[in-house]
């Protein structure tokens, strides 16, 4: 039987909430139909945000949302989306499908969707293609609460208090599309935007995130951290899970293979390494200050859906991508002396998305019910916590058979969420709970065969349900379904 151990007297320190952020890039049918219709338009909006997707949203918990890319951030000169909108200049998405865009959606836009979400707003700001003054003027134009040209602006667009956005990105995969840089290059012009970004009042500090590595490039990690660590807040870190490395061919999000299957589970678990070693770069060198680590992109990236446009990005979800969820989320929690801040790729009808839409309909994702079976974990205290369990192995590639991580909430209360990788067999598990005594514990699962999903014909296909655990002397047993993830919630005595 395997068994879960949770230490309650051993803690890293609290999961930040911002762990669960969403990110939302100007791709395909995220910001216009999957979030934003407009306010003309037929379906229940409030000023252009869908109703339906919001509420879904806001079950969530969302603390931060990202903005607006993505590669789509440093070709975006956010004056272009300011405004009267009927005035707004035309732009084409180079990026993205080169499809045409009228900007109807920007600053006021994207700040009225985080306050319906009741979260914070993370701009990325242009500095591929943009300028610092460029970038120093977004600031001031959101920040900047006293009399300056752009705060004046900012009120002749409708807006008199300001936004007070607290999380920059200084670009976005500056080694990439962000503009091909060096890491050396990219420090430098890191010191030199950091200058020019400033907090417009003390108790509204910006909080500054330098575009960090793509996967295992811990040259440019250090780099960074050594020439710019000083003038920034926080570095982030890219890593998508692929099923093959070829990016022409990554393979389908709904046909594959058993082999397909566990070699996914296999790469998204090397997250673990890539954290823990750049997290080790950053204590080098972030001398005695407290630097983060944001992987503000993470999430699964197959081929687009057979028949839909590839530059959209458009992909199906099924209960692979829910464990894929489970086993990242667990690793930022049990990495949350570094981990700062994550943002899965995408929210809305973006690779792996919380939510699909098609015209007025709507389909809630395994990904969306594994972030809201682990919603309590934000900003509860993270405990120790291991899984003594079987190995699978198949072909080259092995994966534990359970994975694990649990925190304690405010109230005492203990959540403990667990992924069964294994695709074909339940698991018995006993949980071991050091240094208290349960008093009552209920259990929430979701399952299903690998390949299962939520269509627009069957949007109920994968739901979570009860999942009965029995008290033990020592904590509890539960049996976990093949290819599951649950959540635990313990009432100590």
């Amino acid at each position: 039987m395997p068994h879960i151990f949770i230490n309650t007297n051993r803690s890293l320190g609290t999961i930040d909430p911002n762990i669960y952020g969403q990110f939302s890039e100007h791709l395909g049918r995220c910001i216009y139909q999957g979030i934003y219709v407009g306010e003309s338009a037929e379906i229940p909006n409030i000023n252009g945000m869908r109703c339906d997707v919001v509420k879904a949203l806001k079950a969530l918990h969302i603390p931060v949302l990202r903005w607006p890319g993505g590669c789509f951030a440093d070709t975006y000169h956010w004056r272009d989306g300011i405004g009267p909108q009927a005035q707004r200049k035309t732009i084409v998405n180079t990026n993205w499908g080169g499809v045409s865009e009228d900007n109807s959606f920007g600053t006021h836009e994207f700040m009225e969707l985080t306050r319906q979400l009741g979260c914070e707003a993370y701009f990325s700001g242009n500095v591929g293609s943009g300028t610092v003054q460029e970038f120093s003027d977004w600031v001031e134009y959101c920040n900047m609460g006293g009399v300056s040209p752009m705060a004046s602006l900012r009120r002749e667009n409708g807006r008199e208090a300001p936004f007070n956005v607290k999380y920059w990105g200084i670009g976005n995969e500056a080694w990439g599309c962000g503009g091909n840089m060096r890491a050396e290059y990219y420090a430098d012009l890191c010191r030199q935007y950091s200058t020019y970004l400033r907090s417009y009042s003390p108790d509204h500090k910006i909080y500054k995130i330098a575009s960090g590595a793509n996967v295992d490039d811990y040259h440019w990690t250090r780099t960074v951290l050594e020439r710019a660590g000083h003038v920034i807040d926080a570095v982030s870190l890219h890593y998508y899970t692929l099923p093959h490395q070829d990016w022409q061919h990554k393979g389908s999000a709904t046909e594959f293979t058993e082999s397909e299957y566990y070699t996914t589970l296999h790469k998204t678990l090397r997250m673990e390494e890539l954290v823990e070693n750049h997290s080790r770069i950053i204590r080098q060198f972030a001398g005695g200050r407290k630097i983060g680590l944001a992987v503000d992109e993470w999430g699964t990236w197959y081929d687009v859906e057979p028949g839909t446009n590839p530059g959209f990005l458009y992909q199906q979800n099924t209960m692979r991508d829910a464990l894929v969820a489970a086993i990242n989320l667990n690793i930022f929690n049990n990495h949350c002396d570094t981990v700062c801040m994550a943002n899965i790729a995408q929210m809305v009808n973006v690779l792996q998305a919380m939510i699909l839409t098609e015209g007025s309909k709507m389909v809630l994702t395994p990904t969306y019910h594994v972030f809201a079976l682990y919603a309590a974990h934000q900003g509860a205290q993270q405990l120790e916590s291991y899984a003594e369990t079987s190995i699978l192995r198949h072909d080259e590639e092995a994966v534990p058979t359970l994975h694990v991580s649990a925190s304690r909430a405010a109230d005492g209360k203990i959540l403990i969420t667990v992924a069964n990788l294994d695709a074909a067999h339940p698991a018995q598990a006993q949980a071991l709970l050091g240094g208290v005594k349960a008093a009552a514990v209920n259990g929430t699962v979701l399952c299903g065969t690998a390949d299962a999903r939520n269509t627009f014909t069957a949007p109920n296909a994968v739901q979570p349900k009860a999942l009965s655990a029995v008290l033990t002397a020592d904590g509890f047993t539960a049996a976990l379904p093949a290819c599951s993830v649950a959540a635990f919630t313990v009432t100590p005595q």
